[in-house]
């Protein structure tokens, strides 16, 4: 069984910085695609980031030169580093994989369970 399990959020001033990361745990060969998705109070779930199997990135324009998404195979993990944050940035943050396991079965839509991200001063 696949997981996503993410860590990284809290409490940060605007102007601040946060790393979010997503470790994949199971018996996992490589991360092929990760999403990051958000989700603030009383809107709808939206796309901030994507990274495809041969590491091209997309981001929402919102957070454009401003968040990073990457992944480090070796370790199975992705992160998102996000700068200059902004209190719209605030919500919970979701990551979402397509992962190989060691047996090259393909896990499509595997979410991790959120970690919430709060932009105040």
């Amino acid at each position: 069984q696949v997981q996503l399990v993410e860590s990284g959020g809290g409490l940060v001033q605007p102007g601040g910085s946060l790393r979010l990361s997503c470790a994949a745990s199971g018996s996992i060969f490589r991360i092929n695609t990760m999403d990051w998705y958000r989700q603030a109070p009383g809107k709808q779930r939206e796309l901030v980031a994507a990274i495809t199997t041969s590491g091209r990135t997309n981001y929402a324009d919102s957070v454009k030169g401003r968040f990073t998404l990457s992944v480090d195979n070796a370790k199975k993990t992705g992160y998102l580093q996000m700068n200059s944050l902004k209190p719209e940035d605030t919500a919970v943050y979701y990551c979402h994989a397509d992962v190989f396991g060691s047996d090259l079965t393909r896990y499509l839509d595997v979410w991790g369970q959120g970690t919430l991200v709060t932009v105040s001063s």
